[in-house]
């Protein structure tokens, strides 16, 4: 039992060894300028991945290919990726007023343009956590994009498999597949992944697009097409970072401009002196928990609130959300779309102008109408964005050559996170934040507790949570050490330390905010990676995100206003 214990705490250290190569290795490959992925230059990168072994990734370790792993990293980036032998990470360089159509990735919000036949370039707007992601998913991709050619290759010259001679006409043939051929090109590409038949008819419909509905064949094709010539003809795929983004990175010049554009529109509005609460949320939650009931009356006569919320929720439902938007527009809530880079939409909600008797949240605070709270609802950072946002919004304005305070009464941070005990829909509060690959801990006083959740039908737990360098960098060794140590782990996400160094360096040290701000940090699980079956790559919440998301807004927006 002794030695068990010992093998997997050894291959936990092994795995954080991994993560903490690879982030000085990213560092490194970034500071240089560019990089080969599958040359020298990229063999850490790759060595570390397939030692970690994410849970993500799942079998990158093994011959066969990837699936779930694969359509979560396409889902990230640009269309036509697999296609590019030159991939340049730029700053915001101007290509979004040119002819250059942006390409933006369905899960990820970042600009994209494809230069040419050769070259994409993604848009970094979101500081070194943006990086790190995108290099390790091209990593995996190309990790991937080697087991094909391993399989298809015969000889040095470049002599392919009669499976890969098929595939190959199919994706070249100008008129659309019938059943027949689709299939027939199916059983040739699951000889090369190494799959049956039957996993990639399940996962096909996936990876179409309406307008490309065998768009799976050619991400195989092109992944392969690709690796086949860095084998064959030495054409080696390249990574650059341009000198733009190798300066501007770390200086906060996209938060800067985000929070100046909000920290106008407070003062233009009359709102900047009112009592201020911060929400990092979506941009749902809170506009339903104060709208909804009014703005949906008839609709939600004969259902509960949560049934109206779950109905909000449903992709088919865009009329029920317009109603609801537009009586939010119409009582107080001012919307700021971003221009700014950093994808970071806001909401400011006026609460002296919205009539609480509309609504289902209980108000107990009797304040005249210029000590009434503003709630500035923030859409979610991206790891290290975090800092950056937080800590530039909470600087002091300048009115008229003076320095003006923002009266920050609460700091409240909503979001999804990976559980490790519990299962997707489930509830976490932290009480403490513990920065992966090193001993940096934030512990503070959270005014959410778990008994202000319980007894509502979900599970709830308590206790730290550890910000990772990025979801994708897990495996369940590490995640298991985490749980059972006496770190006492609950969760695992990617902003809370950095939240709350932004929080702290402002109340605390800087004198910027109230130094007894008020923070609330609670989390609804999107996965547990460490169940097979139950990890990001294995697809969303669904409706069972409804329930968690919403009693964290009402218990947050009740804690504001009693």
């Amino acid at each position: 039992m002794s030695s068990k214990k010992n093998h997997a705490r050894t291959r936990a250290q092994e795995s954080s060894n991994a993560i903490e190569r690879m982030y000085i290795t990213m560092r490194h490959l970034f500071n240089r300028g560019f990089y080969k992925p599958m040359g020298i230059s990229g063999e850490t990168l790759r060595e570390a991945l397939l030692l970690l072994r994410p849970e993500i990734y799942g079998s990158i370790g093994e011959e066969k290919a990837e699936l779930d792993g694969l359509l979560y990293v396409i889902d990230r980036l640009p269309y036509g990726i697999e296609e590019c032998t030159f991939i340049n990470l730029t700053s915001d360089e101007g290509y979004s007023n040119s002819h250059f159509k942006a390409i933006i990735p369905p899960k990820r919000r970042r600009n994209c343009f494809r230069i040419d036949e050769e070259q994409m370039n993604i848009e970094i707007t979101r500081g070194r956590s943006e990086i790190y992601d995108i290099l390790t998913h091209l990593t995996f991709m190309f990790v991937e994009s080697h087991k094909i050619s391993k399989r298809v290759l015969i000889d040095e010259q470049g002599t392919t498999t009669r499976d890969w001679i098929k595939l190959e006409r199919a994706v070249m043939s100008k008129k659309e597949l019938s059943q027949t051929e689709r299939e027939v090109a199916i059983t040739h590409t699951a000889n090369i992944l190494g799959r049956t038949f039957n996993e990639l008819t399940q996962v096909y419909e996936s990876f179409s697009l309406p307008n490309k509905p065998d768009r799976f064949l050619h991400l195989v094709y092109w992944l392969g097409k690709l690796a086949i010539e860095e084998v064959v003809n030495n054409n080696k795929r390249t990574v650059t970072f341009s000198p733009v983004l190798r300066e501007r990175l770390g200086h906060h010049i996209h938060g800067e401009i985000w929070a100046d554009t909000i920290k106008e529109t407070l003062l233009k509005n009359g709102l900047i002196e009112r009592p201020i609460h911060i929400i990092s949320a979506n941009m749902h939650s809170v506009m339903n928990s104060f709208f909804a009931p009014h703005a949906l009356k008839t609709f939600a006569a004969k259902k509960s609130i949560f049934e109206v919320y779950e109905a909000l929720s449903q992709k088919g439902n865009q009329d029920l959300r317009n109603k609801v938007t537009k009586e939010a527009l119409q009582r107080g809530m001012i919307y700021i779309p971003d221009a700014s880079g950093t994808y970071i939409d806001v909401q400011i909600f006026d609460t002296a102008k919205i009539d609480f008797s509309k609504t289902d949240i209980e108000v107990s605070k009797k304040a005249k109408d210029y000590d009434k709270p503003v709630i500035f609802v923030m859409d979610y950072a991206f790891g290290e964005q975090a800092y950056e946002t937080m800590d530039e919004l909470l600087k002091p304005i300048k009115v008229n050559g003076k320095k003006l305070h923002l009266n920050v009464e609460s700091v409240s941070i909503m979001g999804k996170a990976g559980i490790l005990e519990g299962g997707k829909g489930d509830i976490m509060i932290p009480s403490a934040h513990i920065f992966e690959g090193t001993a940096d801990n934030y512990p503070f006083e959270n005014e959410l507790s778990k008994a202000d959740l319980d007894n509502e039908g979900i599970h709830v737990c308590e206790g730290s949570m550890i910000t990772v360098l990025g979801t994708s960098l897990q495996n369940k060794e590490i995640l298991k050490f985490f749980f059972n140590s006496t770190w006492n782990v609950i969760g695992l996400e990617m902003e809370g330390a950095h939240y709350q160094k932004a929080i702290q360096a402002a109340s605390k040290v800087r004198g910027s905010i109230n130094p007894n701000v008020k923070v609330r940090y609670a989390y609804y699980a999107s996965d547990n990676p460490l169940e097979t079956g139950s990890t990001l790559a294995s697809g969303g919440l669904g409706t069972s995100g409804v329930k968690p998301t919403y009693l964290i807004t009402r218990k947050i927006l009740q804690q504001i206003f009693n």
